[in-house]
């Protein structure tokens, strides 16, 4: 955990994440990024002496007309001290019973985001922090430059338009193999929502290049992470102390 505590401190130095009196709705999905971003940002919180509070939110997309099953998430919330919010949502029925979608994915994440940016909004939260690592920025710079053909990515820190909330990527510096390590070394409660597309997605297809990739070219991943940071002008690092 100490590897994922130095990326979260660097990131939120460097980006600048977050200030004292902030609110902090941390999105949990159950994945083992998302539980790893709630428990470093509880820890690094209290080691950098930044005074925000923290909420864990899950949004319940209902797959197959059936809301998952978040307890394990709850009782570990419990546990860090951490209130854990749960939002049912029509999200599952929509994307694949009235939209029908061929290509899911991207309309299932737009509506879990636009479901949790509104209830932070709602809810007077300042900050909105994804879990989105190292990994999933260079696998995203190269779907939108493969498929939509044009140059980018999302931000480290995005300021919605209304300007009451920003999302923050605090893990956007933490490869996944470490994120991995971290999650299996601390027994997170790890689980996934019951969704048909899982492993059938553009996301996965691009995850599985990017590896070969990094098999016939060693380093190639962490050159286009480099390269984002030098040119992408959202990515450039705060140098001040």
């Amino acid at each position: 955990m100490q590897k994922i505590l130095g990326y979260l401190r660097k990131a939120v130095h460097q980006y600048d994440m977050l200030s004292n009196g902030d609110r902090v709705a941390v999105g949990v999905s159950g994945g083992k990024d998302s539980l790893i971003l709630l428990a470093g940002l509880v820890r690094i919180r209290d080691i950098m002496g930044i005074k925000c509070d923290i909420t864990a939110v899950s949004i319940d997309p209902n797959f197959d007309g059936t809301p998952a099953d978040f307890s394990q998430i709850t009782e570990y919330c419990e546990k860090i001290g951490v209130e854990h919010i749960i939002i049912p949502t029509h999200i599952g029925e929509i994307v694949f019973d009235i939209r029908n979608e061929k290509s899911p994915c991207s309309l299932c994440a737009r509506m879990r985001r636009g479901a949790l940016n509104n209830f932070a909004t709602d809810n007077n939260y300042t900050k909105l922090a994804l879990g989105h690592n190292l990994d999933d920025a260079v696998e995203t710079f190269l779907m939108n430059l493969l498929t939509e053909g044009r140059i980018g990515c999302f931000s480290p820190v995005t300021l919605l338009d209304d300007k009451s909330i920003s999302i923050i990527r605090p893990l956007v510096l933490a490869p996944e193999r470490d994120i991995r390590r971290a999650a299996n070394k601390l027994e997170l409660p790890v689980f996934k929502l019951n969704c048909k597309a899982d492993g059938h997605t553009n996301r996965q297809r691009t995850k599985e290049l990017t590896a070969y990739l990094e098999k016939e070219n060693r380093g190639s991943k962490m050159r286009i992470f480099g390269a984002m940071q030098r040119d992408l002008p959202d990515w450039r690092i705060n140098t001040n102390p």
